[in-house]
């Protein structure tokens, strides 16, 4: 049992810290494709630096590791109580040293476990099968990609595709329209899992299950491997690009599965999955419990990038790069515009959900006039003398905090907002209003970040768990770019607008 426990470890680590050769191959071939200078091509840059970091740190690629969700097969006779037992002591042990950030939240208190347990975490699947050995699959699901999955009931009517039907050319639509509606928020390029028919329940089921696939193998049914493949061609047409900053590649990965249904339900069902893809397994010797094989280390066999002659002479100017200390005047942020680099030097502060509902109605612990709030949990330990460390801090989803942020904004004086994926009207007229922008740093980009982090000057609200808590970090040459700015002006809102007509061009029936 000690020696199975040690594997799980070793499993989740691994999965936290060190993407498959599959996945880093898929971002390979996006960051050749990219025209050099553009905002796409510098976020797939920074998304390269931080796998290496990340690999050479054994730390978190992304900050947020989702719920750890296992799938177990086991052998006929094997002690399921047992290998659960050993998955719970895992999951602790790699929470405690910073492998996974304390994620379990009591849904009806919000008291956070601090450990990674509480009821139905982690998630555990178990099936029998016929082999003498124990296979263990995990996927890690950060909670920003997590919200972008969605579920279709056909037929039905879909924005820029128009109607839906109980057929494959329906499901073709449901499949666009899913990438579409995830824009910068699950943090493209990503990967997609979907499933076809079940019910409500087992079609989300059968889409994640699709995640385990590797990148680039091919769907045994014919009609299915033909849609991936017209998914993987068409959906890069929607110009979404990475991080939802515009550009040629803003899907990575298609995998379809299918089930039957009953006549009353015809369910797809999306599971959306960032570039970030912590998915690992490995097979376990049933007797001594250590580990026989990995299941994705291998290297994938890839087709080269075919680059068109005039995108590999294509180079845009370089960006505006403006570098900024809080406490920022209001003058210097009206001199701002989308596009602008902003390389932040000094003091700022993280608050997700927890502190924006807190502060619409309590004043704040700390002066926040000209200063910058971080939408991000990041993840923290303590060193041998008590003080704290950052092991892993990129950005969270913004759109959650849409309801309170122009208010606090005003509240406080803010002059600037970082986090992924952008926010929505009212926030946009808040910075307009009152003189402050929206900075888009790299989401799941979490070792970058932290190394421009240069101390922890203290926290606030523990009480709410480390994600969810207000850190106050030094940072040196931390760089984001302005997507929303003081003038009324959203990248995020343009990209939106510009994929919705590209996707209209794909109503009309394709597969009979």
């Amino acid at each position: 049992m000690q020696s199975l426990k040690e594997s799980l470890l070793e499993l989740i680590t691994e999965t936290s810290t060190n993407l498959p050769p599959d996945v880093r191959a898929a971002i390979q071939q996006a960051k050749e494709k990219e025209n050099s200078g553009t905002r796409a091509a510098l976020a797939l840059s920074t998304i390269s630096d931080n796998i290496q970091m990340a690999e050479e740190n054994t730390s978190p690629i992304c900050q947020d590791t989702g719920m750890p969700t296992f799938y177990v097969y086991v052998p006929v006779g094997a002690n399921q109580i047992k290998i659960s037992q050993a998955i719970r002591e895992a999951i602790v042990e790699a929470t405690q040293n910073g492998k996974l950030r304390p994620n379990s939240v009591d849904s009806l208190t919000g008291e956070n476990s601090g450990n990674n347990l509480g009821e139905g975490v982690p998630v555990i699947h178990y099936e029998q099968w016929e082999k003498d050995e124990i296979e263990v699959k995990l996927i890690l699901k950060g909670g920003g990609c997590e919200n972008k999955n969605i579920q279709y009931s056909l037929p039905c009517e879909l924005e820029g595709l128009g109607r839906a039907g109980r057929d494959l050319d329906g499901i073709r639509k449901c499949i666009l329209h899913s990438v579409y509606q995830a824009q910068g928020q699950g943090c493209s390029a990503g990967f997609i899992g979907v499933g076809i028919g079940g019910d409500r329940t087992t079609g989300y089921e059968l889409a994640k299950k699709q995640l385990f696939r590797k990148a680039h193998d091919s769907n045994p049914n014919p009609d299915l491997a033909r849609l991936e493949e017209y998914i993987m061609e068409n959906a890069n047409k929607l110009s979404i690009g990475t991080m939802g900053f515009g550009g040629t590649t803003t899907l990575l990965g298609c995998k379809i599965g299918a089930m039957h249904r009953i006549p009353a339900s015809f369910y797809v069902s999306v599971a959306y999955n960032c570039w970030a893809f912590r998915r690992q397994g490995i097979t376990v010797d049933p007797e001594t419990g250590k580990i026989k094989r990995w299941l994705y280390k291998e290297q994938p066999t890839v087709k080269p990038v075919t680059v068109s002659e005039s995108a590999t002479k294509t180079e845009t100017s370089a960006p505006r790069e403006v570098r900024l200390t809080p406490p920022i005047s209001e003058e210097a942020i009206r001199s701002l515009r989308v596009g602008d680099i902003v390389i932040l030097d000094g003091l700022i502060h993280t608050g997700r959900d927890a502190l924006h509902k807190y502060l619409i109605d309590h004043e704040a612990p700390v002066d926040l006039n000209g200063g910058v709030i971080y939408h991000c949990g990041p993840v923290m330990l303590k060193d041998a003398n008590g003080n704290w460390e950052v092991k892993a801090a990129g950005p969270t989803t913004s759109i959650r905090e849409e309801p309170y942020q122009a208010d606090i904004i005003k509240k406080f004086g803010i002059r600037a907002v970082i986090g992924k994926g952008g926010m929505g009207s009212r926030t946009l007229e808040g910075l307009k209003e009152h003189g402050a922008v929206y900075l888009n740093a790299i989401g799941g980009a979490a070792q970058y970040y932290a190394d421009c982090i240069t101390g922890v000057d203290g926290v606030h609200f523990m009480e709410f768990g480390v994600p969810e808590a207000m850190w106050h970090l030094h940072v040196k040459n931390f760089a984001a770019i302005v997507t929303m700015d003081s003038h009324g002006n959203s990248l995020h809102k343009d990209v939106e607008m510009d994929s919705l007509k590209r996707l209209s061009q794909f109503k009309e029936k394709v597969f009979s």
